[in-house]
């Protein structure tokens, strides 16, 4: 048990921006466990394997955590995944299955981490929303929905624990080249009205998120706003992303979202 280091927790820190948020964060010093269903950590990162949408697995993997150390003192919520495809034609347990991981996984390990925090007057947790989170974009439906969920959650718990000393707020990536991009389940909606539009819309997706931001950047961003005290409750990584974040509150709703319909639902 070491208290001089901070302890920070990160879901899906196997790969992706979860592992190079989880590098960043033990370059700055903290002792670091990543949460996830395989075990492939950064070096020195610390794997305790768990399926974030078990409520069990989820308190097993903490409890252990603070046998360790005594403490938490960082969160990263950043476990999650996207699905594609026309609404209409998506079916429910898809739906379902997005919401459980990337909103209801994300509040199983928040909810476990909470009392230890707010016991110690302290701690910070980033939540991995996404720019689609306040820039919904079609055939991307439910992975909009769950990301603006998160950031709504994120909102309203900053307000509920700002008393016991516990700091919330949400990372706003857009592309990213990672796995993410081969890991989307893709519904084509073959033989459907949907189906050309579906297609083209997903390779515009796929071509700018293969020659997106490097995962370690968006890492290092993340981490960096994990070890502050207090930041804006919603914080767009990238500048050209900072500047779709303004255009979202200085345009009319009914022109971005135009904008975003001739981009990605032509």
């Amino acid at each position: 048990m070491n208290q001089n280091k901070r302890v920070a927790v990160v879901t899906g820190g196997s790969s992706g921006i979860g592992k190079a948020t989880a590098s960043a964060l033990l370059q700055r010093g903290c002792a670091v466990y990543e949460l996830s269903r395989r075990d492939n950590p950064p070096p020195g990162v610390r794997h305790l394997t768990a399926d974030i949408t078990d409520e069990e697995q989820v308190k097993a993997a903490i409890g252990e955590i603070m046998s360790r150390e005594g403490h938490i003192d960082i969160l990263i919520n950043n476990a999650g995944y996207g699905i594609s495809g026309a609404a209409e034609l998506t079916a429910s347990a898809d739906a379902h299955a997005q919401l459980e991981l990337n909103l209801f996984g994300m509040d199983n390990v928040t909810r476990a981490v909470l009392p230890s925090m707010r016991k110690q007057k302290s701690g910070r947790i980033v939540c991995v929303s996404s720019i689609a989170g306040i820039l919904p974009i079609p055939f991307q439906l439910w992975y909009s929905v769950s990301k603006s969920a998160v950031a709504a959650y994120v909102l309203a718990l900053q307000n509920e624990v700002r008393p016991y000393g516990v700091t919330v707020c949400a990372a706003l990536p857009g592309d990213i080249a990672t796995g993410f991009t081969d890991a989307r389940e893709k519904n084509d909606c073959d033989h459907s009205d949907y189906s050309a539009r579906v297609r083209r819309s997903v390779a515009v997706m796929e071509q700018d998120e293969r020659s997106g931001m490097s995962p370690e950047k968006a890492g290092a961003f993340i981490a960096g706003l994990a070890l502050k005290k207090r930041s804006r409750p919603l914080n767009a990584i990238g500048f050209s992303y900072k500047a779709v974040a303004a255009m979202t509150k200085l345009l009319p709703r009914r022109l971005s979202n135009y904008i975003v319909g001739k981009i990605y639902a032509k």
